[in-house]
């Protein structure tokens, strides 16, 4: 049996998507809670290493490779009959606004300020201020990423079980 194209297209958009949506469930679940029971420098310290260290090739794909790959499967979906044509849109449109965007526009400017801080040379009030300031806020970004990958995850799995031949 040969798998077109769209097919291929769609099963990896699915994949990459749901890579995405279980590392975001998985931070908000296990890793923010986990690591909010530090204490301020150490909570701090951790955010920073595991910042520093999620940017690898393979994130990149995983974070930026559904939107790419729902569009290309959206685009040979184009006139199609049914209704997948609109999961695929609409799984595209809420991983770019509330994943892509939020982090890029959200998160990356508070793991930035975070990133830029001396965590060597701050003092306990500071390191307390600058908590305070940033682990809130960014859980509450993250959990709209969590929930729209999700979404987004859902859209495409509906999107596979659509009759497509």
């Amino acid at each position: 049996m040969e798998l077109s194209i769209k097919i291929v297209l769609l099963l990896t958009a699915t994949l990459l998507t749901g890579l995405s949506a279980g590392l975001c469930f998985t931070w908000t679940n296990a890793i923010t809670p986990g690591i909010g029971r530090l204490d301020d420098v150490d909570y701090l310290q951790a955010f920073q290493h595991m910042n520093r260290t999620i940017l690898n090739p393979q994130f990149f794909v995983v974070f930026f490779g559904p939107l790419l790959l729902i569009l290309a499967a959206a685009y040979t979906y184009r006139g199609y009959p049914g209704h997948i044509l609109w999961l695929l849109l609409a799984a595209a449109a809420c991983y770019a606004l509330g994943l892509v965007l939020v982090t890029l526009f959200g998160n990356v400017p508070l793991n930035e300020v975070l990133d830029g801080t001396d965590l060597m040379e701050i003092s306990l009030e500071d390191a307390h201020s600058l908590r305070a300031r940033f682990e809130s806020k960014w859980n509450r970004l993250h959990l709209i990423r969590t929930v729209s990958s999700t979404i987004s995850f859902v859209l495409l799995l509906l999107g596979c079980c659509v009759k497509t031949v």
